[in-house]
């Protein structure tokens, strides 16, 4: 076999091996986290102590499996936000820390490893804890392009396993669910997830709706047993509408809500663009005053020293003249004697 066949046979393994590495979007130094949920982790002793001494992803998966109980940035009561509004209110996390999870220190550890696509896939599909798979859901929505985020998520879309992401619990919810939520909504408990730009949003409100479109097409029409006289309140019907499933009736008003009114959707964008501009102007305001602020201060004390150069400058007059007179008057007594 030349050199040349057995280079050729050579490249799709190298081909492979180069699609495995998951290409990182965004802020490469933070993740996109916020700051301050990132200055938390990078500060927890339980992030440069314990777990610096996990070196390996399938270590990490374990830590994950033992210690993740929800999935909100801050542990519950630890943070305070009462009376606080506008860049230190509860929604954008500023202002106001609390003693970060141990969810956000293993997903910040997870982005440190650099994990390859077949993890993250691993992560998704892992069967030993719903955490696991929600925290690599979130690994996605945090680093990954916003256009391929459909492409992840769209096997999960109607995934029943449940989870809740709630601290302190009593917020059951399912991984579909879940993965809709960080399709459509920026919110995520006290911080915010990566903007999404208004044309691909657009798009993935397109594809959901065409999503659920297919999923109510392919449902087999409901079948009513149980004779006529049992108005199928019997033990054998198959179908009873008092007994409705709870959470495919929120599944449904959600999507009624967020899909079908995509207009309400983004007047709601449209504030919150506003507000940003708003926050954006009025933080140039004050940097204006303050720089006003530094000039003058600066013109003052350039005028104070000044003003005390030429008052040094006057007393050493005044004691040169002084010292002549005394001089010449000196000089003087010294003739009449």
């Amino acid at each position: 076999m030349t050199d040349v066949e057995e280079y050729n046979q050579q490249k799709p393994a190298k081909t492979s091996k180069q699609h495995n590495i998951l290409p990182i979007w965004g802020n490469e130094q933070t993740m996109n986290l916020n700051p301050l949920i990132l200055a938390n982790i990078q500060g927890s002793s339980y992030f440069k102590v314990h777990l610096f001494k996990l070196k390996t992803y399938h270590e990490v998966v374990d830590e994950i499996y033992y210690q993740v109980k929800h999935l909100e940035p801050w542990e519950r009561g630890s943070r305070k936000t009462a009376g606080q509004t506008g860049m230190c209110g509860g929604v954008r996390g500023v202002g106001a820390g609390g003693i970060v999870s141990t969810a956000f220190c293993l997903l910040y550890k997870l982005y440190t490893l650099r994990l390859t696509r077949k993890q993250v896939n691993g992560l998704l599909q892992h069967t030993d804890s719903p955490y696991i798979r929600a925290l690599g859901f979130m690994y996605i929505r945090y680093t990954q392009p916003p256009a391929d985020l459909f492409d992840w998520y769209a096997d999960y879309l109607d995934d029943d396993e449940e989870v809740d992401p709630r601290a302190g619990g009593g917020g059951t919810t399912t991984i579909g669910t879940l993965v809709r939520q960080m399709l459509i909504k920026l919110d995520w408990f006290s911080t915010l997830f990566p903007r999404i730009p208004v044309p691909i949003q657009k798009q993935i409100e397109q594809r959901l709706a065409e999503h659920n479109r297919q999923t109510a097409a392919s449902k087999p029409a409901p079948n009513f047993r149980g004779g006529s006289g049992g108005g199928g309140g019997g033990a054998g019907s198959a179908y009873n509408p008092g007994r409705m499933d709870t959470d495919r009736r929120e599944h449904d008003d959600r999507d009624r809500r967020d899909y079908g009114e995509v207009d309400r959707y983004s007047k709601d964008k449209s504030k919150r663009d506003d507000r940003d501009r708003d926050r954006d102007r009025e933080r140039d305001s004050y940097r204006d005053r303050e720089r006003d602020r530094r000039d003058r201060d600066r013109d003052r004390d350039r005028d104070r020293e000044r003003e005390r150069d030429r008052d040094r400058r006057d007393r050493y007059r005044d004691r040169s003249r002084s010292k002549d007179r005394h001089r010449r008057s000196r000089s003087k007594d010294r003739r009449y004697r």
